[in-house]
């Protein structure tokens, strides 16, 4: 148990905790603003008896997932001798102890300790609720284009192979770590000195973003993967190395300490977003850095299948290491494939010379091309001619992507649509990333851009059935094939 004595003020909650209702809730949410640390004690099996209808460790279990608790642990003891030896500053109890008789008010008169009461606000959400956005995913609205593959002579079972042919690749990814960060909010209403939205904070949830969810979903497609990028020494950084392992990707991070590990912070209430907030620099990375990324990579590449740029422009990737690093690929004879994002920051994906595979938005092409106004197939080649790219998946949102492929030749392109194949996304924020690195996979397996397109396509479209960015699996693509 935790020495309470080097905690700011610390905050006891008792209890047997059978099921988290709301109630359970407001009072820990009350609890948790009385103070800086809130432990809970959970009563044994022995302790609660009768009391205890689930068994003591999935009560913990419960606990410890509830984002105010900070530390949980089960007592078999009277809870005054807990309190006698942790000496916490303030108990709190339910509002409906307070015309009782309560043990525990003899053990703080003795060391100056407080006993208050309360349940909390009536109108907070339960925080399980709320989560639901997070862990749900709404697949039932996702439709094969089946006029599409027969243009193509495409079977879904020759896709379904493809898939299974991931797990033999290897890919690198590189590019720039994001942690994009939920933070779930209560309104309040609004306030009466500006015209301002008045919000409080319940909940947040974080998930790995930017090149780290590229190589994460590679990973949950199957492949093996190896992941490079350039992060600060902070909370953020541990975060993304323990979810890329659990994910299954090893990671090669650099340590810069000038700069923060990227955080992109969404505030949102009701399933909507009501500001952004990120946390970041934009500068390049040194030479020495770059001399160090550039080693990384070529002791990787020297097997690799695949090697995949996942730009952000936030100085990972400045131009000298791009050249270098794509010198040494096509020496090693390995397909390349990038994207380049431009968002709230602007980037050029035709500094990326001589991809396999360019994904970039309509936006995109045209801040590269400098071209506002000549249709989707004339900008597609003219951003191929000017990035020397083999294939453009060029992605137009709701409207789906235009593929702009051919074999090599100038005389040779092709161009055709794929529609959008989910037609209620809950959120698109990850559509790119998982389309990105899917069809590259195809393409690297020996599938055609056609085949590219769909798998593509269809990861997006299990991407965007889901709030936050969660690897796509191999068995979500293969039951929607099959």
């Amino acid at each position: 148990m935790t020495n309470t004595k080097s905690i700011a003020r610390t905050v006891f909650v008792s209890g047997n905790f059978n099921v988290l209702h709301p109630g359970h809730l407001r009072l820990l949410r009350f609890a948790k603003e009385c103070g800086d640390y809130l432990i809970v004690a959970v009563q044994s099996d022995r302790l609660a008896a009768n009391g205890a209808h689930i068994p003591e460790h999935y009560r913990l279990e419960g606990l410890k997932s509830n984002s105010w608790v900070d530390e949980a642990f089960i007592i078999d003891e009277p809870v005054t001798e807990v309190i006698d030896r942790l000496r916490p500053d303030i108990v709190v109890k339910g509002k409906e102890h307070e015309a009782r008789f309560n043990p525990e008010i003899a053990v703080l008169e003795k060391y100056g300790g407080e006993l208050l009461f309360g349940s909390g606000e009536t109108t907070f959400s339960s925080v399980d609720l709320l989560r639901k956005e997070f862990t749900e995913t709404n697949l039932q609205s996702i439709q094969i284009p089946h006029d599409f593959l027969g243009r193509h002579s495409i079977a879904q079972s020759r896709l379904a192979a493809l898939v299974e042919q991931f797990s033999a690749l290897k890919v690198c990814v590189v590019g720039d770590l994001i942690i994009d960060e939920y933070i779930t909010c209560q309104p309040l209403g609004m306030s009466q000195e500006d015209p301002t939205i008045v919000v409080t904070p319940i909940d947040s949830t974080r998930f790995i973003g930017g090149a780290g969810i590229v190589a994460a979903h590679a990973a949950g497609m199957g492949a093996e993967v190896q992941f490079f990028s350039v992060t600060g020494v902070d909370a953020a950084r541990e975060f993304a190395k323990e979810g890329l392992d659990a994910a299954g990707v090893k990671t090669n991070l650099l340590i810069d300490e000038s700069r923060p590990t990227t955080l992109k912070q969404r505030y949102r209430s009701k399933g909507k977003t009501l500001l952004r907030v990120s946390h970041l620099h934009q500068r390049a990375i040194d030479a020495k850095l770059q001399t160090q990324l550039l080693d990384r990579l070529a002791a990787a590449l020297a097997t690799a299948d695949l090697l995949v740029f996942s730009d952000f422009n936030y100085g990972c990737l400045p131009q000298p290491a791009v050249d270098r690093i794509v010198a040494l690929v096509k020496e090693q004879g390995v397909m390349m494939a990038a994207d380049s994002q431009s968002s709230s920051q602007v980037g050029d994906i035709s500094r990326f010379q001589g991809m396999d595979l360019i994904t970039p938005t309509e936006r995109e092409a045209r801040i590269s091309t400098r071209n506002s106004e000549d249709g989707l197939v004339v900008l597609a080649e003219e951003l191929r001619q000017q990035a020397k790219a083999r294939n453009i998946l060029l992605t137009l949102g709701e409207e789906g992507l235009l593929i702009h492929a051919g074999n090599g030749t100038d005389e040779s392109w092709l161009t055709d649509r794929v529609g959008a194949l989910n037609s209620a996304p809950k959120d698109v924020a990850g559509a790119g990333d998982s389309l990105l690195i899917a069809s590259a996979l195809t393409l690297a397996s020996g599938g055609t851009i056609w085949e590219a397109a769909i798998l593509g396509s269809l990861a997006a479209a299990i991407q965007v059935g889901r709030v936050g960015n969660t690897p796509v699996q191999r068995d979500e693509l293969m039951q929607e094939l099959t």
